[in-house]
């Protein structure tokens, strides 16, 4: 799998963004509409991307590893009260046991799998311990697809 080329990224409203405004990084164009999305909503308070990260043990080489969630966005919720969310940007389909019937192919999409579980069990436990609520959106939580 190819990895786009990260590219810089620079906000219309930076007072909204928490850390270096000049060293804002997207990865991918989900990841650009999300940015664009937080810079612009009137009820997105506060955010930032890939800021800090949090400890995780791969299940692939039982090291341990750093995990930087692509975004941390404080925002009015829509009954008013102010949330904090952990928000990961992933293709659906590596949020599900890989199907595929190409045995190469599923080992590298189930090593995918397994590493993403064991980011999000670590990032689950870390908004646990802050109060806060960690989010997986994928192409149609954003809108880019309609599901079936």
């Amino acid at each position: 799998m190819a990895f786009p080329k990260p590219r810089k990224w620079i906000p219309k409203n930076p007072e909204k963004y928490i850390g270096d405004v000049k060293n804002i990084v997207t990865r991918s164009s989900w990841e650009t509409r999300t940015m664009n999305l937080f810079d612009t909503s009137d009820n997105v308070l506060l955010w930032c991307s890939e800021e800090f990260n949090i400890k995780y043990v791969s299940p692939i080489d039982n090291r341990v590893h750093r995990y930087f969630c692509d975004f941390l966005v404080k925002m009015k919720k829509r009954d008013g009260t102010v949330g904090t969310f952990l928000v990961e940007i992933k293709p659906n389909a590596e949020r599900y046991i890989p199907k595929t019937k190409n045995k190469k192919q599923f080992l590298t999409e189930m090593q995918t799998y397994l590493t993403n579980q064991a980011k999000w069990k670590a990032a689950e436990a870390f908004c646990l311990e802050k109060g806060i609520k960690f989010l997986v959106l994928d192409e149609y939580d954003l809108g880019i697809k309609k599901r079936k």
